[in-house]
């Protein structure tokens, strides 16, 4: 499925964007050494149910996991990258934490994630592969515009992360957004420029370059959803949801 929004439905998007930057932020700000991944999914939960608006993950339940998910945002820490289901762990100094979260409001999703070290000690190396995974979504939207191609996007995700040393799996990657949380086109994290489809005024697509330390091998949890590097590495994990505009891309999940 892939879906050509409005110019109203687009208007709708930034209100979702503005509303999902929001809990970002806030779950950000408000956690620190001791705070439960628990309290950050209620905080979650609280801020979307106030605003009227649904989480995409509570009912979510594709092929690759063990569903429903029954939680409101992805938690995921240290070696942890993707679908990290909330469980009960008290962050420590030095976690790098990863949170990711879709929601729906009148009707139109947004996608977005960010990562950052809880505390004053960052491990070795977490900072530069956060900055690394940031650098990448900004080249990727950059390349994003009328007339593009997908591979143009992928082009330019894959060579930030492959400059900065690191391995990429194309398992998992960025994906169109509209009306549900994942549709057509996928967004690989690399690929070839001048390939796949071409970009058109009124698509949405949630971009997420993602990387693990030393490996690009994912590990499912017995909890049947959380992603982990296979060596037990650090990973760290960027995305907004942008609108193809007339004249180029408009980022959607920032904050008001």
């Amino acid at each position: 499925m892939l879906e050509i929004m409005t110019s109203s439905e687009i208007a709708r998007a930034r209100d979702t964007g503005a509303l999902v930057a929001e809990i970002l932020q806030s779950a950000k700000a408000r956690t620190t050494v001791g705070t439960n991944l628990l309290e950050i999914d209620e905080w979650a939960r609280t801020m979307i149910v106030d605003a009227g608006a649904e989480s995409c993950y509570v009912d979510y339940e594709p092929s690759f996991g063990r569903g429903p998910f029954g939680h409101y945002i992805c938690t995921s820490v240290n070696d942890a990258v993707l679908h990290g289901l909330p469980h009960d762990y008290a962050v420590a100094d030095g976690d790098l934490v990863t949170l990711d979260l879709a929601v729906s409001l009148a009707g139109v999703v947004a996608d977005s994630a960010i990562s950052f070290v809880v505390g004053e000690t960052a491990p070795a190396g977490a900072t530069p592969m956060i900055e690394a995974t940031e650098r990448a979504l900004a080249a990727g939207i950059a390349a994003a515009g009328p007339g593009a191609r997908i591979g143009d996007l992928s082009a330019a995700i894959g060579s930030v992360l492959t400059e900065a040393g690191y391995a990429i799996n194309t398992e998992f990657g960025g994906h169109g957004v509209g009306s549900t949380m994942h549709q057509d086109p996928h967004v690989a994290n690399s690929g070839r420029a001048g390939r796949g489809y071409k970009l058109r005024p009124g698509l949405l697509l949630a971009l997420e370059p993602w990387v693990m330390a030393d490996t690009d091998e994912l590990v499912t949890d017995d909890d049947g959803w959380t992603l982990r590097s296979s060596t037990g590495c650090l990973t760290a994990h960027s995305e907004h949801t942008i609108a193809i505009t007339d004249d180029g891309a408009e980022i959607m999940t920032l904050p008001r």
